[in-house]
């Protein structure tokens, strides 16, 4: 086999689904963990399905319509084992941003253009991509997302009747608090109910495996019933919920809504594409496996775009719903199929009964979800042991997030963070002069990374009046850019006129390349390479 085809293999093997390999040598055994498995997080994603479309501010059949059709279509192609992809709580906030601002079709056509961009960032391999981004950012959104999701569920949770309609995180805080004497204490005792059942129901053995918040849907909707509770319900606050299979349907459009939403469509690509190799990531750790990235993306990026030509929301890989298919046995993207047929199954025949579920457990069950993701463990432990510009980072990308939106937190963040991680490697670079017998020879060990923040110290070469030979000692030099090669060609320069000779010892294969490539050499004679 030829080189080329072998370099074409494995291009393309790079961007094969997960299901292709799976389904080699593919057991019933297998096939009977994984039907269990989809089951099983498809009654966990039931409940929270609704209630991430209902924080997104679209209609709970929505969040249905997204975990079918994005799951079903990211588990064909996707480059996971065992994702499980749908509403995550991660876009709410953005989506119902969107939503507020540019309506339904606009929220629809940001999502469709952000399936492109996906694709586009898989075709041209952005998937290792994900390694870029500091742990620091990603905890701080994270944290800074769960508080936002909470914010927006205290209305519902203590039954508050609002004056206004805020739509930015602080306005709904700052409404909640103004209007909490409008609060509600059935609403209140339901919500209180429901969180209780979400934290004791895990602990309870022989009856822990089935979903907690399926049992608090159940429960606190028949008390609301039987009792005739004055609280908030699904069917209260949305009528008409369709039950069947939603319609195909295009948005139209003009050049003015999609210029108008090309920022949001970045937002939900990038987003999408960190939440989901992420929890590619922790799940590769689950199983002993290898994820995809490339393909993953491709996969996320047809989810998406089917997701809204099909009513649907924002699509991603769910971590909790990932790792609930791991722990009961899912092991192929069969598991994400069977989790789609399922509730494709509910929402065709249970549907209807969906307008019962009160309010105030929808609230609670998204206290719960917030919780989870906050990893605040990982906030706190981060900021007492780590340097203080990380720190920086941390806390700047975690106040952006709750104060603007994500969009403005992982760019500033990235940002800071790259600006503190060149202050820091500044420090470590110096120009170091090293003792010589010969007094006509001068010799300097060069060390760190020689980039355009550090130009100034390859100033500090300087030659004597009696120096006819420079040796540049570089084998601590790891990186060279063109503003430090400027630099140095200024010193070269200087030493020719002086009749100086220069020697280069040690010298890296990054700064070799880059010397070879500026054509630094060929300009002076006499330069000397060991």
């Amino acid at each position: 086999m030829s080189n080329k085809r072998k370099e074409g293999r494995i291009l393309m093997g790079d961007l094969q689904p997960k299901l292709i390999s799976c389904l080699k040598g593919y057991s019933k055994n297998q096939m009977g963990k994984d039907i269990v498995a989809g089951i099983v997080v498809a009654i966990i994603a039931l409940p929270l399905s609704i209630a991430l479309a209902i924080a997104s501010g679209v209609t709970p059949e929505r969040g249905l319509y997204t975990a079918i059709f994005a799951g079903f279509v990211i588990a064909l192609l996707g480059g996971s084992n065992v994702q499980i992809s749908g509403p995550t709580a991660a876009f709410a906030t953005i989506v119902a941003g969107i939503v507020a601002k540019s309506g339904m079709e606009g929220l629809v056509l940001a999502t469709l253009m952000a399936g492109v961009i996906l694709i586009a960032m898989g075709l041209l391999r952005f998937g290792k991509l994900i390694k870029f981004i500091p742990f620091t950012i990603t905890t701080g959104f994270t944290t800074g997302i769960a508080v936002t999701l909470v914010i927006g569920q205290l209305k519902d949770f203590f039954g508050l009747s609002f004056n206004h309609s805020p739509i930015e995180t602080l306005e709904k805080l700052k409404e909640a608090v103004l209007c909490f004497e409008t609060f509600n204490p059935w609403a209140i005792l339901i919500g209180v109910l429901a969180l209780v059942i979400l934290i004791v129901w895990p602990k309870i053995k022989g009856v822990n495996k089935i979903p907690p918040s399926l049992i608090a849907v159940i429960v606190c909707a028949a008390i609301v019933k039987v009792f005739d509770m004055n609280v908030s319900t699904i069917g209260t606050q949305f009528e008409n919920i369709p039950s069947g299979l939603p319609a195909f349907s295009v948005p139209s459009f003009s050049f003015e809504t999609v210029k108008s939403v090309i920022p949001d469509a970045f937002t939900i690509a990038v987003l999408a594409a960190i939440e989901s190799l992420l929890s590619c990531v922790v799940s590769d750790g689950m199983i002993g496996a290898k994820h995809n990235s490339n393909a993953e993306l491709i996969g996320q990026g047809a989810g998406n775009i089917v997701s809204a030509l099909f009513g649907g929301i924002p699509a991603t890989g769910a971590i909790a719903r990932t790792a609930a298919n791991v722990k009961n046995g899912g092991r192929t993207p069969v598991a994400a199929v069977v989790h789609a047929i399922v509730l494709l199954l509910v929402l065709v025949v249970l549907m209807p009964y969906a307008k019962l579920i009160p309010m105030p457990v929808i609230a609670a069950i998204l206290f719960v979800v917030a919780y989870n993701m906050s990893e605040w463990r990982e906030f706190v432990h981060l900021i007492k042991t780590s340097p203080k510009s990380d720190i920086c980072v941390l806390l700047t990308t975690f106040v952006l997030t709750v104060v603007f939106d994500l969009v403005v937190a992982i760019c500033v963040g990235i940002v800071l963070a790259a600006v503190l991680f060149m202050w820091r490697m500044s420090g470590v670079a110096e120009v170091e002069r090293k003792g010589s017998d010969d007094e006509k020879k001068e010799i300097f060990k060069i060390s760190g990374a020689l980039f355009f923040a550090v130009c100034d110290k390859i100033a500090e070469l300087d030659i004597n009046e009696n120096t006819k030979t420079v040796v540049l000692d570089m084998s601590s030099v790891s990186a060279v850019d063109a503003s430090a090669m400027h630099r140095l060609s200024e010193f070269l320069g200087k030493c020719k006129e002086n009749d100086v000779d220069v020697v280069f010892e040690n010298v890296a294969s990054q700064p070799m390349k880059a010397f070879e490539k500026s054509g630094i050499f060929e300009k002076q004679e006499q330069i000397t390479l060991t």
